[in-house]
């Protein structure tokens, strides 16, 4: 033990906070020196306040809202020294609205077409507008279903409503009839199919392969005033992500997701993203790409939730520091591909959706204003 100071980690109960937990219960921070308390939270704006005063060192977080932090200062209030999970999202459906749109599993450009046909019937008939939902504003959840809605012709602020809600309340409130969608991190899809309320209709490896989504968000005090504990942290978190993706730990991974203090979700809808989709390690999955934070910052323009005229390159190179990453990395050895740690052996990914449309992240005003639906503030 090296006698770091204590640490509070604060976490969403979805499942792609496992590398947090595998960290904590294979003793990956104690391992480090570091007595960390994991701390569940309700809702990812508890999450955003709580690291905003330091009651949270940091946290299991949405990536945009990393970045949406930077926005009202000179220096960002929260880093992303590490990205916690590739995929793991997905657009569900109330089971009535998976009838209308033909009852049978398509490719996401036609459900979202069919979805067009759908709203302008009930528009016809008078009826209300659909309602989707969404975990938080600044989030890929929001941004892929917008995304998914706009390239069917679907106006997501005058077609259809959408609205936030806490990622463990999405079935129950769908299962009480009011909303019709969501786009939720697992295990929440599944559990609503599982329960016979909704049906998944695109998963994020679907509409984006690769696609990034949650960040180890750190507050930039804890940073600047404890580099050797962050430097341990990273080292723990890095070593959880590697224990989670690997498949001979995947039963007892399920099994500790489940817990009531954890995710607190059946291991049956636990385990379908962890086959399929999520991804925390390999191929360099923990890295925090600057293009992924480019491609948020794209989209925040596009809706209008930033001026086009912001500095992006001043905002995602002041959050996401793939610097602290590789030097954690550095003294990891075989825990790594040796090639993640050296700033050039990874080249930049290709951010390329369903619909085919490339993004250039030396371009990303431009990309968010080719848009034909968009809310560009210009």
């Amino acid at each position: 033990m090296s006698g770091l100071s204590d640490l509070r980690l604060g976490f969403i109960p979805l499942t792609d906070c496992a590398p947090l937990i595998a960290a904590q219960t294979q003793g990956f921070f104690e391992d480090e020196g570091l007595a960390v308390e994991l701390v569940r939270e309700a809702s990812w704006a508890t999450i955003r306040d709580k690291v905003a005063v330091g009651a949270l060192d940091g946290a299991h977080m949405l990536a945009p809202m990393a970045l949406a932090s930077a926005f009202e200062t000179a220096e960002s209030p929260v880093l992303a020294p590490l990205a916690l999970n590739r995929n793991g999202s997905a657009i569900t459906v109330s089971k009535a609205l998976f009838e209308a749109l033909g009852g049978e599993p398509t490719n996401p450009a036609l459900s979202a077409a069919k979805l067009r046909e759908v709203i302008a019937k009930r528009r016809v008939q008078g009826e209300a507008p659909l309602t989707f939902a969404v975990v938080f504003p600044a989030s890929m959840h929001n941004y892929l279903l917008r995304y998914w809605l706009s390239e069917g012709g679907v106006d997501p602020d005058r077609d259809v409503r959408l609205v936030v809600i806490p990622p463990p309340r999405m079935v129950e409130r769908m299962r009480a009839g009011e909303v019709d969608g969501f786009c939720v991190g697992a295990p929440w899809n599944a559990v609503a199919e599982a329960e016979g309320i909704g049906r998944i209709l695109a998963t994020s490896s679907q509409l984006w392969l690769g696609g990034p989504d949650k960040v180890l968000g750190i507050s930039t005090a804890l940073a600047g005033r404890k580099p050797d504990e962050l430097r341990a942290l990273l080292r723990a978190i890095i070593r959880g992500a590697a224990w989670a993706d690997a498949v001979e730990n995947r039963d007892a991974l399920v099994a500790l997701l489940a817990r009531h203090d954890t995710v607190d979700a059946p291991p049956a809808a636990i385990v379908r993203a962890l086959e399929h989709e999520l991804v925390f390690h390999r191929d360099a999955a923990g890295l925090p790409r600057r293009e992924h934070g480019l491609w948020f910052l794209s989209q925040m323009i596009r809706w209008g939730q930033i001026a086009a005229n912001r500095d992006l390159d001043v905002i995602v190179d002041q959050v996401y520091r793939p610097d602290l990453y590789r030097e954690a990395a550095l003294s990891l050895g075989p825990v790594l591909e040796p090639a993640l740690v050296f700033a050039d052996a990874v080249g930049p990914v290709e951010a390329r959706l369903f619909d085919g449309r490339p993004f250039d992240p030396n371009a990303a005003r431009a990309y968010a204003e080719s848009f034909d639906i968009a809310r560009v503030q210009r």
